[in-house]
């Protein structure tokens, strides 16, 4: 299989899809591709949930670093490489799995909260646009 991108955001629920993205990268024989978002954008809030946005590319560099090398703790095999992308998340994860070819979007289900939350916002959007197959990683703890 070719390449797969996962979405983070320096959250443990993003870390936990990457993870996930990570088991199945390994598993499909696959690149991983762990990408950050950066930009000038507003963000909806969610509860408690605060959205991390990083304004700049160097701090979304270093949340994606940061979680190959979470990633190479626990899977050392991995093919993995880090990507601060422009933009929306959702926009950033399309835009670089467009770019790289992609076979696979991992995103994790942080936002699916309530009845009117079938998917979060950018779950949703990412299933909307993605011109490959998406992985919805379960990234709430288990009971």
């Amino acid at each position: 299989m070719g390449v797969i991108v996962v979405g983070v955001d320096g959250s443990e629920p993003a870390a936990q899809a990457a993870l996930a993205a990570g088991r199945l990268a390994l598993a499909l024989k696959s690149e991983l591709r762990v990408v950050c978002a950066y930009g000038n954008y507003e963000v909806e809030r969610v509860q408690d949930d605060r959205d991390l946005v990083f304004t700049t590319v160097e701090p979304a560099s270093e949340v994606a670093e940061q979680t190959i090398g979470r990633l190479r703790n626990v899977y050392p095999e991995l093919s993995v490489s880090a990507q601060a992308a422009g933009g929306k998340p959702a926009e950033a994860l399309l835009g670089v799995a467009e770019e790289v070819d992609a076979e696979l979007i991992v995103v994790g289900n942080k936002r699916v909260q309530g009845a009117s939350r079938i998917l979060g916002s950018i779950a949703s959007e990412v299933a909307r646009k993605a011109q490959c197959d998406l992985y919805i990683a379960y990234t709430h703890a288990r009971k």
